[in-house]
C-alpha cells in the first residue's frame, strides 16, 4: 500500500502546467493520465502526447515517502480544483485504484501502472543552448503566434519557424496569407539552425511562461527542442518539412508608406467588422490624400465607413484585406503607432513598428 498526504494547492499547481498537452481523445488509454512521482522532498508530474511532454517538478519538505501512479489528468483536476483552498488531500494508493480523501470526499480512481507509462526519449546532444527572460520569449510568441496555420494539409504551416544565426533568434509563422516575423538579438554567437514548432507546443510554452525575468533555456536537440523555466519542462518533437523562404516574401522598396495610431485604427476596424461579411470578413481601405477609409458590407447590403486622417499626400490606393489579419496584428502588437507600406492594389502589405526593426507584418491583398 502507498500513500501520499500533501496540500491540495502544493499538487494542483504543477498538474495545471501539465494538463495542458493531454489530448480529449486518445490512441493509448494511458495518455489521458498524469503520472505523479513523489520522492523524499521533491514531487514530479509528467503528461504527454508523444509529441510534446511537458514535466513540472516542486520541491517540498512534507514529502517524505516514495509514491508513484497513474491517473486520469482531467478528473484529477476538476476533482482538485473543486476542493477549498489550503485542503489537506490524501492519495492512497491499492492495486489498480487510488483513493482520493480530502475533508469529508471520497473519490476512488482508476489507475494504470506508472512503469507503463511512454516518455519522450532524449534525442542528440545539443547543437545550441540559449537563455533569455522568460517575459522576452513570451513576447516574441505573441508577436508571432497567431499568424501559424491550423489545419493545413502543408502540415510544415501548422508551426512557427525558429532560427538560430550567429547572433540572432528569429521566429516566423505564416498561414500562406500573412506572415509575422520577429528577430532578437543574442549575448553568445551560434551556428545557423533551423527548427519548425509544432502550433500546439507554441501555445503551451505562451500559456506557460510566466511574465517575469526568470531565465527559460532552450536547447535544441535536431529533433527536438527542449525548454526549461520554474521548474518545468518541455520537450517537443520538431515538425519534419520545409519552411518556405520567408525572406522573399517580405517586400522591400514600398514607396507609398504612412503611419497611424494603433488604438484608433484598431476601434475602427473593430466598428467596421460588426457588418463585415461572416463568411470572407473582408474590408476595403481607400487610400487618398490625407485620409484613409476603411469599408465593410455584408450580403444584406449594409455597410459601415470609418475615415481616419492619416500623414498622406502619395498617388491612392483602392485595397482589399481579411479584417481578421488586421485585427490579430493590432491586438498583438502594444506600439502606440504602426506604419504600413504598400506596392499597389494587387501587392501585399507590409506592417512595422517605428523604431523597432526588429518586427514585420506582411499580409496578403483580398479581392472584394
Amino acid at each position: 500500500m502507498k500513500k501520499l498526504q500533501i496540500d491540495r494547492d502544493v499538487l494542483l499547481r504543477p498538474l495545471q502546467a501539465v494538463t495542458g498537452v493531454v489530448e480529449r481523445r486518445q490512441t493509448l488509454p494511458i495518455l489521458a493520465n498524469v503520472l505523479i512521482e513523489a520522492k523524499a522532498g521533491s514531487l514530479s508530474l509528467l503528461a504527454t502526447d508523444l509529441e510534446i511532454q511537458v514535466a513540472s517538478s516542486i520541491a517540498s519538505d512534507a514529502i517524505a515517502n516514495e509514491f508513484s501512479v497513474t491517473v486520469s489528468a482531467k478528473k484529477l483536476h476538476d476533482i482538485l480544483r473543486a476542493l477549498p483552498e489550503g485542503t489537506s488531500v490524501t492519495l492512497d494508493q491499492q492495486e489498480s485504484r487510488m483513493h482520493l480523501k480530502a475533508g469529508s470526499s471520497r473519490f476512488n480512481l482508476q489507475t494504470l501502472p506508472a512503469a507503463d507509462f511512454p516518455r519522450v526519449a532524449a534525442s542528440q546532444p545539443p547543437t545550441a543552448e540559449i537563455s533569455m527572460p522568460q517575459k522576452d520569449l513570451r513576447k516574441l510568441l505573441s508577436l508571432t503566434q497567431y499568424a501559424m496555420a491550423q489545419q493545413d494539409i502543408r502540415y510544415y504551416l501548422n508551426g512557427m519557424l525558429l532560427v538560430v544565426n550567429g547572433t540572432e533568434l528569429t521566429l516566423v509563422a505564416t498561414d500562406g496569407h500573412r506572415l509575422a516575423l520577429t528577430t532578437r538579438m543574442l549575448s553568445d554567437n551560434y551556428t545557423h539552425t533551423e527548427v519548425i514548432l509544432p502550433r500546439k507546443a507554441v501555445l503551451e510554452l505562451s500559456r506557460l511562461l510566466a511574465d517575469s525575468d526568470e531565465p527559460v533555456m532552450v536547447a535544441l536537440h535536431g529533433t527536438q527542442v527542449r525548454f526549461s523555466f520554474g521548474g518545468i519542462e518541455l520537450t517537443s518533437k520538431v515538425v519534419d518539412g520545409k519552411f518556405p523562404d520567408y525572406g522573399r516574401v517580405i517586400p522591400s522598396g514600398y514607396d507609398r508608406r504612412f503611419g497611424l495610431d494603433r488604438i484608433r485604427l484598431q476601434q475602427a476596424l473593430q466598428r467596421a467588422a460588426i457588418l463585415s461579411n461572416e463568411k470572407f470578413r473582408g474590408v476595403r481601405w481607400v487610400v487618398s490624400s490625407g485620409s484613409l477609409r476603411i469599408v465593410c458590407t455584408n450580403t444584406e447590403q449594409e455597410e459601415a465607413e470609418e475615415e481616419l486622417e492619416i500623414p498622406y499626400q502619395g498617388d491612392g490606393l483602392d485595397i482589399g484585406f481579411n479584417i481578421t489579419y488586421l485585427q490579430d496584428v493590432l491586438n498583438s502588437v502594444d506600439a502606440e503607432q504602426i506604419e504600413c507600406s504598400f506596392g499597389d492594389a494587387n501587392t501585399s502589405m507590409l506592417v512595422t513598428l517605428p523604431g523597432q526593426a526588429e518586427f514585420k507584418y506582411v499580409v496578403m491583398p483580398m479581392r472584394i
